[in-house]
Parts: C-alpha cells; structure tokens; sequence
C-alpha cells in the first residue's frame, strides 16, 4: 500500500530519483511487492481456473449464459462507452491540455520515437494481428452484417472493412484513455506507484489505497491473465500447425508442449533482461521483422488488388463509420454486433488496462497530444497495414478461386486457413516460416509487457527509474504460461476468455471513474480549458502554487 502524500513508513528509507521527488524503497534497495495484491491475484486465478479445468463444459455454459446477458441487454452501454471515449480524446487532443507534458518541462523521452511505437504498438497487439489479419474477413463474408447476401460482392467489400473498424481508431482509444491518465498521474503528480488505482485517485481519493483500490487492481491483473493467456493459448496450435506442414514433426501434444517451452523462455529471458536490454529490443526486432514480410506479400502479392481494396474499404469505413459504431440491428435480430462489435469492444476494454499502464511507464518526456496521435493514429495505421497485406491476400485468393479460404476455415479451422493462404504465396514456405518467426516474436513481446505490467501493479512502491524485480516479473511470465497450456488441454481456454471480457463490464465504470480523475487533474494544475494560466503544474508536495512548468515544446 502505497504512503499517503508526504509520510513515511518507519521500516523505509527515501531514495532520490531526482526532480524533488522521493520514493520509498526497501533498505536493500530493492522494489518489495504488495503481498495482498500478489497473493490475492495469485489465489484468485487459481480458484477461478482449477474449477473451470475441472468442469470446462459447465464452466463455459454458465459464463456464456452471463455473457450473452451483458451483451444482450447491456451491448448499448459498450457502444456508447466506446463512442464517448472517442469524443474524450478528440477534446483532449485539440484543447489546451494536448500540449501538457509527461515530466517536467526539461525531461526527454527515454526510448526514441520508433522505438516508443514499436513497444506500444507490440505490447497492445501482439500475435493476434498477423493471426486474425488473414481470415477475419471470412467470417464477414459468410454471415455479413446489414442484412447483406452471404458471399456477395457487397458481403467482400464490408468483409474488407469491418476489420479496420474493429482493429481502429475506436480501439485504440480504448487504450488510450488509461494510459493519459495513468502517465499523468505517474510522471506529472509523481505517484510511487503505477496501478489502476491511481489513475482513479482524483475520484476515489484514499479509497485507492483501501480495499476499493486493491478490487481495481486485482480485477485488472484477472483480467489480464485472462486476455494474454488465451492469446497463448490460441497461438501456439497455429504454430505447431505450420511446423508441422513444414517439418516431418506430428502435429501434436509434445510439439505443443515444445513450442510453448521455448515460447516462455524467449519473453522469460527477455523479462529477465528488463526494458531496455530485453523488451525494447525484442520490439524493434518485431518491427523489423513485420516491415520485411509485409514488403514481401506487397512486392510479390497481388500488389494492385491490395491497394485498391483498401482504398475502397478506407472509403467505406469514413462514410459509415458513425453508423457502425451504433449498428445494433434490432430490427433484422442478426446478433451480428454483439458477435463482433461488442465482444470486440469488450475485449478491448478487457487489455486497455493493461496497455494503459505499460504505455504510461515507457512515455515520459511525451505529451498528450502526441500520445492521443501514436495510439490512434499510429496504432490504427499498423492494424491497417496488416490487414491490407494479409487479409485482402486471402480475399483475393477467395474471389479468384486460388484457396478456398472461407471454406477451408468453416471446415477445418482458423488455423488451416491461415496456413493454406500462407502457402499459397510465391515462395510460399518461406512466407510460412517468416510468419511463424514473426508470430513468436509478436507474442513473445506483448507477454514480456504482460508480466512486466504485472509486477509493477503488484509492486509495493516503483520510482521511474527502477524496475520491478526480476523473480517478480520471470513469477508472472510463467503463471502466464502454465495457465494458458494447462486450460489449453483441459477445454477450459474458452471459458478463461469469455470470462476475460465478462470483466470488461465492471471496467466501463472504473475507466469512467479514470477519465473524471483526468480532467480534474488538469483543470486543479492547468485551470479551465478556456483560462490564459500558462500551463504549468504543481509538484507532487508542493502547496498550491505552480513550480514546475510542464509544457512541451511539441507534440
């Protein structure tokens, strides 16, 4: 539990990090862990995976029946959450407080630009962008949306854009909104701890530091245990799939087994090594990596359909898309949005915690409005690019009769579509394989962050400077692995996932209570929006007046 502002633990000692500020650390100089947040989080996964283990079947049964209620009578509120969000950031974005600085007004970013939205675009992504990047579109396709004829060319041309609209703007403004005000409190207000339950503090007030906060904090970890393991889980037979195809080895439980094993060593070492030595780096090799297959399926693909397709899907998606953020069809009863849209938002709202937290760590020296333009411009662009490249390949071999992909999916599987389409390229074991390498990376770096983030949540106090320990961030980059493999083989990942977004419910209200705080904030250290007070801000045990100017020079 982090001290109230301006005391001290007895059993601490402060430690200068610079700027004025004072953390507390232990005397041995390193980072404690907030043993009620540690071991309630532990527990809690437990006592909710060793039942679904045990009874997958019943286990998934009721939680898609809780499910489809939330979605069913409650799929408005994720909607209109999600629309108003966008509006928050647009605010934010062209208001005075876009030039609000993360630090003070001399602080430099630590990572270069490329880097920066490298990490973020890889620790909110992952393996999941290259894997539903190549058949999303089928499902589209076969059961589209506004009453639209099954495999039509008007399904093809949705099919194409829905995508871009799940993966978009709206998306990543799910994940932007925690990561303002999670940065804001951490590098503006000088807040020793990096947990939900911060970004909350300008609503909420000392209850962040009762059980209230540890009920945020806990549900954030649950939840995302819930959203990187089924990534795991979900990835690894893809992998095993194309090794198999590949290779003489048998699809099967110890190719699995292996996989996962090497899997965990290569984001545990990374974890291991920390940011700048392990994550930083295994990012840029992710963007490298994608940069050169992309430039491949570009170069050597159906270059002039993948442009023109998603020239005409962009299109689409600027004219429709206020009414694709508030499609229900309640009068057609196709269940569409809440099959897609709203489980989709959901999911979203599920990681954005997480990706929040993360994001606001590694952007000091940033501003709001430049972190608004990465994560929805930047982040939106990125998840575009994949699906131009991968999807509308796949498309196109669908329409011109190369890979029945559609098919191929429905009958065998996600994972065999995704292999057919992959093979079918010129030189198509090469592309198969760089996929697969770029899968494992891909994933491997959004686990890293996700037991990273992880440890700092339930680190008791962490200065900007340090790191949480590293036993502490290696414990939750294997309980990432385990649960994902152990519910992979019982039945039981469906139920983890559809749990995961069961949890995004309760965390419309928490991100609400989060955008209240924000904009407290700045109106208590900036004034109102349309005040002439220079922007400046308080330190952290400063009284009332402004010190420290925290304006940046640009976005």
């Amino acid at each position: 539990m982090r001290a109230p502002r301006g005391k001290t633990r007895p059993a601490d000692a402060g430690h200068d990090i610079g700027g004025g500020a004072s953390v507390i650390l232990a005397t041995d100089g390193k980072v404690r862990i907030d043993r009620r947040i540690f071991w309630f989080s532990a527990l809690l996964v437990a006592a909710i995976c060793v039942p679904v283990m045990i009874a997958p079947e019943r286990g998934q049964q009721a939680l898609d029946s809780v499910l489809g209620l939330l979605t069913g009578k409650f799929g408005w509120l994720y909607l209109w959450f999600a629309a108003g969000v966008a509006g928050f950031l647009a605010w934010l974005a062209f208001s005075r407080y876009g030039r609000v600085k993360f630090g003070d007004r001399d602080d430099e970013p630590e990572f270069s630009t490329r880097s920066w939205l490298a990490m973020i675009f890889t620790s909110g992504i992952g393996g999941g962008i290259i894997y539903w990047g190549v058949i999303e579109w089928s499902y589209y396709y076969v059961e589209p949306p506004m009453g639209l004829q099954p495999r039509s060319t008007e399904a093809a041309d949705w099919a194409a854009t829905y995508p871009l609209f799940h993966w978009g703007f709206t998306a990543w403004g799910l994940f932007c909104l925690p990561a303002l005000a999670l940065a804001y409190v951490y590098h503006v207000r000088k807040q020793r701890t990096l947990r939900l339950s911060d970004a909350c503090r300008g609503v909420i007030g000392d209850r962040a530091d009762g059980w209230l906060g540890r009920l945020i904090d806990v549900l954030f970890i649950f939840g995302l245990i819930g959203a990187a393991g089924t990534s795991l889980g979900l990835e690894v037979p893809l992998v095993s799939e194309g090794i198999a195809a590949m290779t003489p080895l048998e699809k099967g439980t110890p190719l699995d087994i292996g996989i996962v094993v090497i899997w965990t060593g290569l984001f545990g070492v990374s974890v291991f090594l920390g940011m700048q030595k392990g994550l930083k780096r295994l990012a840029d090799i992710n963007v490298w990596l994608a940069l050169g297959l992309g430039l491949f399926i570009l170069v050597l693909g159906p270059t002039v359909f993948l442009i023109d397709t998603f020239t005409q899907s962009t299109g689409i998606l600027l004219q429709n898309f206020v009414e694709m953020s508030f499609y229900t069809d309640p009068v057609g009863g196709s269940r569409f949005e809440e099959t897609w849209t709203i489980f989709y938002w959901g999911w979203w709202i599920a990681y954005a915690p997480f990706v929040g937290l993360f994001t606001a760590k590694i952007s000091k020296g940033r501003t709001v409005r430049g972190m608004i333009g990465a994560m929805c411009l930047a982040g939106s662009a990125g998840c575009w690019l994949a699906f131009m490249l991968l999807g509308n390949t796949s498309l196109y071999f669908e329409i011109n009769d190369v890979v029945p992909v559609a098919d191929i999916v429905q009958e065998q599987g996600d994972t065999a579509g995704i292999i057919a389409t992959l093979a079918h390229l010129p030189l198509g074991s090469f592309a198969v394989v760089a996929f697969l390498l770029l899968m494992v990376v891909f994933l491997a770096t959004t686990l890293d962050s996700s037991a990273y983030t992880m440890a700092a949540v339930a680190s008791k106090d962490l200065p900007q400077d340090v790191e949480p320990a590293r036993w502490h961030r290696v414990f939750w980059a294997i309980v990432l692995a385990v649960v994902s493999v152990v519910l992979m083989y019982t039945g039981g990942l469906e139920a983890l996932q559809t749990l995961s977004i069961i949890t995004a419910f309760p965390l419309i209200f928490v991100l609400v209570i989060v955008a209240i705080s924000l904009t407290r904030w700045l109106r208590e250290d900036f004034g109102d929006a349309g005040a002439k007070r220079p922007l400046v801000a308080a330190t952290a045990d400063s009284g009332d007046e402004p010190e420290k100017e925290r304006v940046g020079a640009s976005d």
